[in-house]
This record gives C-alpha cells, sequence and structure tokens, in this order.
C-alpha cells in the first residue's frame, strides 16, 4: 500500500476490543494496518503516576509558601459553625413563614369583622 492509499478515520473503540469506525473507508477490500492513537476527547483516564507528580509538586509548593494544613479539629469546628448558622438561617425563615401566616390570618379576621 502506498502513502496514497492511506485513509485517516475516527472511530471508537469498545471494551470487547472491536473498533467502530464513524464512517465507511474508501479503500479496497483486503488487508489494511491499524495504527490506534488515544483520541482528545477521552474523559475518564486511569490515575497515574503523573498524577501524583502533579500532587506531589503542588504540596511541595504550598510547605514551601509556609501553608499550614487545618487540623482536624479545625475542619471540624468549620463543619459545626457552617451546621449552626445554617440551623439559625432556617430557623429565621420558619420564624418569618409563621409570622406572616399569623399577620394574612389577623387581615382576613379583620376585613370579616364590620
Amino acid at each position: 500500500m502506498s502513502l496514497s492509499e492511506e485513509v485517516v478515520l475516527e472511530g471508537t473503540l469498545k471494551p470487547d476490543g472491536t473498533l467502530e469506525l464513524d464512517q465507511k473507508p474508501n479503500l479496497a477490500p483486503g488487508r489494511v494496518t491499524v495504527v490506534l492513537r488515544q483520541g482528545a476527547e477521552t474523559k475518564a483516564r486511569p490515575l497515574d503516576e503523573s498524577f501524583f507528580q502533579m500532587m506531589e509538586g503542588i504540596w511541595a509548593g504550598q510547605k514551601a509558601r509556609g501553608q499550614v494544613p487545618r487540623s482536624e479539629a479545625e475542619v471540624e469546628a468549620e463543619r459545626r459553625r457552617f451546621r449552626e448558622e445554617s440551623e439559625a438561617e432556617v430557623e429565621a425563615a420558619i420564624r418569618l413563614q409563621e409570622e406572616s401566616r399569623r399577620l394574612r390570618q389577623q387581615a382576613d379576621t379583620e376585613k370579616k369583622t364590620p
């Protein structure tokens, strides 16, 4: 096969090893050579050595800048504070709703009485 008979197509490699081409190649039937190259659209990549090397670089940079990670107690204290703030906001919303309901009922009662 000469280079003039080379065709580049895209497709999908399935888990069972079969290849599904996006279009039919415009070549005469017969033996071919297939070269597979991972496409740019690949979404799920397993964690590999380069990921951990990148993370070690990030951690080293943080350490060099003097960043001290929060302790478990600090994280838990912040989580507790957020939970308390959220509960306070919910309770305030409930009080507001109850007050609004009471005022509507009061206004309805006043309309009914001459």
